[in-house]
């Protein structure tokens, strides 16, 4: 208990004599520079509020302002046409001034006056210019005048460095589509879909929805977007993920992934040490508001911040109904679990952050203490991935109150949870392409027990120094978690660095407080949950697969003037006909961040375009070049649609909820959102190209991360563009499931092969689909190669399919 008796700032015992006072003004100074820090924060705080509260200007353009109408009054000439003097007439102190000091301070409050009427004149117009989008329909290389100009007035109203939230009250709000145009646009997607009589059938839905109910629940839908500041996001946070009750595990929370080749050290002590200071400068710059805001790639067009707000010191916490989102503002620590027990570890001393040398002598510490776990403490983590219900039953009965609600508000309050995995995982052995399948399967769900599935997102270190995260989803999408993990994985590589021998770079400072063990009482009823087992058959059902896609990458497609999202969008579409013999109904997540606390948008992949394109390829038609870029083009449409607020999903979501609020039933709605998505898919976008120097650095390759399948019967595929010549898949289906993806890579290399011109297919390397087809069709969608693999891969793109570093 020596952590405890160092806790104690002073003593004092009564004796005969008086009363004997001792100090310790070791722990009193700890007192005093962490008080320092929580004050140099606050005022941070403040003057960030007073930045962001005028951007565009700066609050040095008030100074500007006065100081100009000051002069222009010392010129006897009048600014205000009479303003000045009607504010001096009512000044309440003009009888303790003198006439020329009531004249400055009524100078001074026009000058403000003005300065403020001109910060609203300012945002007003960045507000109108960011609500432009017709610059997304437009051709490359043909924009329009108009665009020009908004570019060249967005430029200027943007030239002052923003802080982190500076453009969130300039963001538009988002718009609410007419209930016309979304069931016209819901009618056309499910075409593919549907024979004769089901389409006239779902038509007759529609078309009776949009004559009675539909208007009416359009007018509450408008009616919230205009007194809202998103008419979607706060119904999507909860009922599509706070008020989900079964597991959040595979279900909800999904996965980030280490670098591809390269392991930075091999001391799991170290990598610890390094991964927790890169995200705690990252929670630092968010603080402070030092990062800059996220913007479409290759504009100075601003995206929505609002999601950094949660990344760290949130929980989920679990609700019998529906679960609750809570955040702190700050905290001075992690928790760690390792072999069943549970830890605090400090992250801050003196009021400065620990060096990545300490945090490793810490985490060393937690590594090389042999105490065993105490009674239920090992599984405990199980709770947060089993069923919600079970969960915070068991939550408010036994953790509600003593030591147990002591240690588990360090879980829930600790920056972020970090877990010191005794497995080894990576690509490395005889068998890399099936370990890279374990990693991800790790990652995704690990024991079921020794993670901690309700943080805001937990970081993984294994035993040999690989690591990755698991986050939750409610409080954020992909994208923001994305940012930080980039940042994290090129500051620890990079930026922190290790000595030659693999440990943190620094010194230690003496007497640092040691790990505490969190103590516990857990009655065997808590431990006789049965979230384990729930969570247990759950993960034993998920099959996770990453496909190492190297044939070719982004910059062959961009040479055919495609887009490599379309290109990919329609790929898994014949991937997925050819292992069904049939089209299903697939989602793409969108981001709707232009517009202010927007998350996501559907965009339907599955159109007529791209199902006429594969029924053309496979039928060997001539038509499949002029198909595909039709379906292309449809494609990007709807992902533009989607992102300027015209998609289809939220729209008929938030119907969906009015209507069950108002108590009345839809059976076009309902039938609607009862429609599985057995194809669910999602980009994870590179966002800070400026960390990783591929040209320079190419073995650092970012796996990118995955989900679980959203359907039973369906699959989970996330996918990555790394670089020019890379893309990587993580694909997730159930065993239960007996059917599985096997054909990306020939889909990708057969539309690949149909749609150059005829006279570039072969001086280009191509060669045409028929003559490897048979080939292709064994070639399943794992890095080792079977026989023959890299002999077609050689006739296809003339070098090998494998890098055979994977093989090491």
């Amino acid at each position: 208990m020596a952590e405890a008796h160092q806790a104690v700032a002073f003593q004092f015992t009564i004796t005969p004599e008086g009363i004997d006072l001792q100090l310790s003004y070791q722990a009193l100074n700890q007192i005093y520079l962490s008080g320092v820090r929580s004050w140099k924060k606050r005022v941070s705080r403040v003057r960030n509020s007073l930045i962001k509260g005028v951007y565009p200007a700066s609050p040095s353009s008030w100074l500007f302002v006065s100081i100009a109408i000051l002069a222009t009054m010392y010129m006897r000439s009048d600014p205000s046409m009479g303003l000045i003097t009607k504010i001096q007439h009512h000044l309440p102190l003009h009888m303790s001034l003198s006439a020329q000091g009531q004249t400055m301070l009524s100078a001074l409050v026009f000058s403000t006056l003005l300065w403020l009427s001109l910060i609203l004149a300012l945002r007003f117009c960045l507000k109108l210019l960011l609500s432009y989008h017709r610059w997304m329909f437009e051709q490359h290389g043909r924009v329009s005048n108009f665009t020009k100009v908004w570019v060249t007035l967005l430029g200027l109203l943007s030239s002052r460095k923003p802080l982190l939230y500076s453009y969130q009250t300039s963001l538009p709000h988002l718009p609410v589509p007419a209930i016309k145009d979304t069931l016209s646009r819901y009618l056309r997607s499910v075409r593919p879909l549907l024979n004769d009589l089901e389409y006239k059938r779902m038509s007759e839905l529609a078309s009776d929805f949009e004559k009675n109910l539909g208007n009416r629940l359009q007018r509450y839908l408008k009616l919230k977007a205009l007194w809202a500041t998103n008419y979607v996001s706060d119904w999507w946070e909860e009922y599509i993920y706070l008020r989900g009750r079964g597991p959040i595990m595979v279900n909800s929370n999904y996965y980030g992934m280490d670098f591809l080749y390269v392991t930075p050290t091999s001391v799991q002590a170290a990598r610890a040490g390094n991964t927790i200071t890169a995200l705690l400068l990252y929670r630092r710059k968010v603080n402070r508001e030092e990062l800059k805001p996220s913007r479409v790639p290759g504009t100075v067009i601003p995206l929505c911040a609002a999601q950094c707000e949660r990344m760290f010191n949130t929980t989920r916490t679990p609700g019998e109904e529906t679960d609750v989102l809570q955040h702190w503002q700050d905290s001075e620590f992690v928790a760690v679990y390792h072999k069943g027990r549970f830890f605090r570890l400090w992250v801050y001393r003196a009021g400065r952050l620990m060096s990545p040398r300490e945090l490793e002598y810490q985490i060393q510490k937690i590594l090389d203490d042999p105490s065993p776990p105490q009674p239920g403490e090992e599984k405990l983590g199980a709770l947060t991935a089993g069923d919600r219900i079970p969960w915070a039953q068991v939550r408010k009965q036994y953790f509600s109150s003593g030591v147990n609600k002591r240690s588990l508000d360090v879980i829930e309050k600790a920056a972020f949870f970090i877990t010191l995995d005794d497995e080894e995982q990576g690509m490395r052995g005889e068998d890399p392409a099936g370990n890279l399948d374990r990693y991800a399967k790790s990652l995704l769900h690990g024991k079921c027990y020794d993670r901690w599935f309700d943080k805001s997102f937990s970081i993984v270190i294994y035993k040999n120094g690989k690591n990755g995260l698991n986050a939750e989803h409610s409080w954020a999408d992909a994208p923001t978690v994305a940012h930080l993990w980039e940042y994290t994985l090129a500051t620890d590589a990079f930026h922190l660095g290790y000595t030659e021998d693999g440990h943190c770079k620094g010194e230690v400072e003496p007497l640092l407080p040691h790990p505490q063990r969190l103590l516990w009482d857990i009655p065997l009823e808590a431990q006789q949950c049965s979230s384990l087992a729930v969570a247990q058959a759950l993960a034993d059902d998920v099959d996770c697969h990453i496909v190492h896609f190297r044939d070719f990458g982004k910059g062959r497609i961009k040479k055919l003037r495609v887009s490599p999202d379309a290109f990919v969008q329609i790929s898994l579409q014949l991937a997925y006909y050819r292992d069904r013999g049939s089209f299903c109904l697939t989602y793409e997540a969108s981001m709707t961040r232009l517009f202010r606390e927007g998350r996501t948008e559907t965009v339907r992949s599955c159109t007529n375009e791209s199902a006429a394109f594969v029924k053309a390829l496979e039928n060997g038609e001539e038509s499949c070049r002029r198909l595909f870029r039709l379906a292309s083009e449809t494609h990007q449409n709807l992902y533009r649609m989607a992102m300027t607020g015209a998609g289809i999903d939220r729209h008929l979501f938030c119907l969906y909820v009015v209507s069950k609020y108002l108590g009345v039933d839809s059976p076009f709605l309902k039938e609607v959102l009862s429609e599985p998505w057995r194809l669910s898919t999602s980009q994870t976008p590179i966002q800070q190209i400026e960390l990783f120097d591929l040209k320079n650095h190419p073995d650092y390759v970012s796996l990118g991360g995955g989900f679980g399948p959203v359907a039973d019967d369906g699959y989970g595929v996330s996918y990555i563009i790394t670089g020019e010549d890379m893309i990587n898949f993580h694909v997730s289906s159930k065993h239960s499931c007996n059917q599985t993806v096997t054909n990306i890579k020939p889909a990708m290399v057969d539309v690949l092969c149909n749609i150059p011109d005829k006279t570039h297919q072969f001086h280009t390397g191509y060669v045409c689909v028929r003559t490897v087809n048979a080939l292709m069709f064994f070639l399943n969608s794992t890095i080792v190669p079977k026989p023959n693999t890299a002999i077609h891969s050689q006739a296809i793109t003339g070098k090998p399919l494998i890098d055979y570093r994977s093989e090491g």
